[in-house]
């Protein structure tokens, strides 16, 4: 395990703290597609950060949101890489994050859980409104490719639902 300096930490969290582009209701750091920030032996800030999806166009906005995050925090030279492995993944979002998605009426993804033991069964998606799981798809998309469009049946109200990945 690598262990962080004081400013990469301190680095860490301004570049963690910027909004997702598309979901602003979260930060990176919550998405946790911020995978980590080093500083190299010349000076240079270097962030990971990992696509929700290969091809997500919202990458080049999160690049462009940390360097200039960074930049007013008196860094000069940063950049931005983009890491493809490990792949990012719904579990990936922190608990924080979950909660956030929920407040702001979009399902959170339900967890998918890891390699190390049984995947959860759990194929009820719970309205973000009112806590009921009788829903409904309407549509697989909705605003985001990593969301699908569904229904209440008890309260009719429409939502998001961060699909698992």
């Amino acid at each position: 395990m690598v262990t962080m300096t004081a400013l990469e930490e301190e680095l860490s969290r301004i570049a963690g703290a910027v909004p997702d582009p598309e979901l602003p209701v979260l930060t990176l750091e919550e998405l946790g597609v911020m995978r980590g920030v080093h500083i190299t032996d010349g000076g240079r800030v270097e962030v990971s950060l990992t696509p929700t999806y290969t091809g997500c166009p919202a990458i080049e906005a999160m690049s462009e949101d940390i360097e200039r995050a960074l930049h007013a925090h008196g860094m000069r030279d940063v950049s931005v890489v983009t890491v493809l492995t490990p792949a990012w993944s719904t579990d990936d979002i922190s608990a924080e994050g979950r909660r956030k998605l929920a407040e702001f009426g979009i399902a959170p993804p339900r967890p998918q859980g890891t390699s190390d033991g049984p995947v959860p069964l759990n194929l009820a998606i719970r309205c973000p409104h009112c806590g009921s799981i009788e829903t409904e798809l309407l549509s697989r998309f909705s605003s985001t490719a990593c969301k699908a469009l569904r229904r209440c049946t008890a309260c009719r109200e429409p939502f998001d639902h961060f699909k698992e990945l």
